[in-house]
């Protein structure tokens, strides 16, 4: 049996050359993958990982720097070596400057092709290595979204200061998930990191969990309890829900936040504390301002800075990502072997409504792995397991608006704004098209690189 290194997807329509450079990589025991076109070679790599792609430069559907685009769009770090017979030197610098890995003049010697591939391989994975390290204090946080990457880095650069931070996203959009990152490469990280729903108990036993309490304060205080603020000494508290705290509560973390000190329930002593203050909420805090439910005063103490985490809708190229990561950690701890999703399968993830966000995502892939029966999950599993999930709907309206622009803005990213190439894609008569973009309010200059009209 073959001890592969690696595996390799070549996509090319050109079986001659096709068979030859798998031949060279079966050779040097890299297992190969072929495609005839983009879209098969897509959905090749969303069932299964690969090290790298090949191209060449007569595909059918887009060409190699179009391709490119695509695989940089959804897999920022896979490298994209592109094979040409007869390139020019001319050909090979302009793809070097885009950020291809590498250009390669065919036929060339098998040597030079492996040791080529292994190059790449080697210094993605090296490069890999240090990112991860790096990168080691957002683990969990899978994203390929530019909109949550500049999130992240907001959320680092504010994680040097001990300034308070409201996070507010819809529920589900993982708001603890993003304050522990933050505590993780903050100056506290040694400290610990406490978390409390301030929704979820009455506010006589809120007021107890978060201040303490002294000996005999009220009926079965039999001994005095240090509140979560003393627990989080020297680290992050993270007040979630801060929206649903009641207004007396309200006016005593006014307190806290202004005096940077606790008063324990029954006691008349004040304890100074050391604490980062994380607040988090899916609630509008200005409308609740409005109509009297959250103060004022308080909003602009626990705001001085506001990271705003998008719905899994509004972020979809992150849904292939998160399911994939999320598939494996749950196979490891229920013991099952699922090799990926098939490409109908994730195609429904990724179109899903979502109103649950990653936390519905999470419900859904935990139900495939715990049913499944079949060695790669199905598009019937992923139908089933959607249509047994107890998470409201989105209306149908709705969500037929939020599919066609999403389907709009993955074909304009693809082909850089080019809408003869996308209306070609959809099927659609040109002026069709540009009706569809007017309905949602796209501009196909919006997805160029260039200011060139399509």
């Amino acid at each position: 049996m073959v001890d592969y290194k690696y595996k390799i997807l070549i996509v090319t329509n050109e079986s001659r050359l096709a068979a030859e450079i798998k031949s060279q990589l079966n050779e040097a025991h890299y297992q190969v993958s072929l495609a005839k076109n983009v879209t098969e070679g897509l959905a090749l790599l969303a069932k299964e990982s690969h090290a790298l792609v090949i191209s060449n430069c007569q595909l059918p559907d887009l060409n190699d720097f179009q391709f490119f685009d695509v695989i940089q769009h959804h897999y920022p770090a896979l490298p994209f070596v592109i094979i040409k017979a007869e390139a020019t030197i001319a050909e090979a610098v302009s793809a070097i400057r885009k950020g291809v890995t590498d250009f390669l003049s065919y036929p060339t010697d098998r040597a030079f092709v492996c040791n080529t591939i292994q190059q790449a391989i080697d210094e993605n994975t090296r490069t890999h290595a240090k990112k991860t390290k790096d990168s080691s204090w957002r683990e969990g946080i899978f994203t390929r979204s530019t909109q949550m990457e500049h999130l992240i880095s907001q959320a680092k650069l504010v994680a040097e200061t001990d300034a308070s931070i409201l996070i507010q996203g819809d529920s589900g959009t993982g708001k603890e998930l993003l304050a522990h990152a933050i505590h993780q490469v903050s100056p506290r990280k040694n400290g610990p990191f406490v978390a409390i729903n301030c929704g979820a108990m009455p506010e006589a036993l809120l007021e107890s969990e978060l201040f303490g309490h002294a000996k005999g304060a009220f009926t079965g205080a039999v001994n005095a309890h240090k509140g979560l603020f003393q627990s989080a000494e020297g680290g992050t508290i993270l007040l979630d829900e801060i929206g649903d705290m009641p207004t007396l509560l309200q006016v005593k973390l006014l307190r806290v936040l202004q005096e940077r000190t606790i008063r324990p329930v029954g006691s008349n002593e004040s304890i100074p504390i050391n604490v980062r203050v994380i607040s988090a909420t899916h609630r509008n805090l200005i409308e609740e301002m409005k109509e009297k439910r959250f103060r004022e005063d308080l909003y602009y103490r626990v705001n001085v800075v506001c990271l705003s985490i998008p719905s899994l809708a509004e972020r979809r190229e992150d849904i292939p990502l998160i399911a994939s990561n999320l598939l494996q950690t749950l196979c490891k701890r229920y013991k099952r072997k699922l090799s990926g999703f098939a490409p109908e399968a994730m195609q429904l993830l990724t179109t899903a409504p979502w109103p649950g966000n990653v936390r519905q995502l999470q419900n859904i892939v935990e139900q495939i792995v715990v049913l499944a029966t079949t060695p790669i999950v199905t598009a019937a599993s992923v139908q089933k397991a959607l249509h047994d999930d107890i998470a409201p709907v989105m209306p149908f309206d709705a969500a037929r608006k939020a599919f066609e622009r999403d389907y709009l803005i993955n074909l304009l990213t693809m082909t850089s704004g080019n809408v003869a190439q996308s209306a070609h894609l959809a099927q659609r008569h040109r002026t069709e098209f540009y009706k569809l973009l007017d309905r949602h309010e796209l501009t196909p200059a919006m997805f160029k690189e260039n200011s060139e009209n399509a």
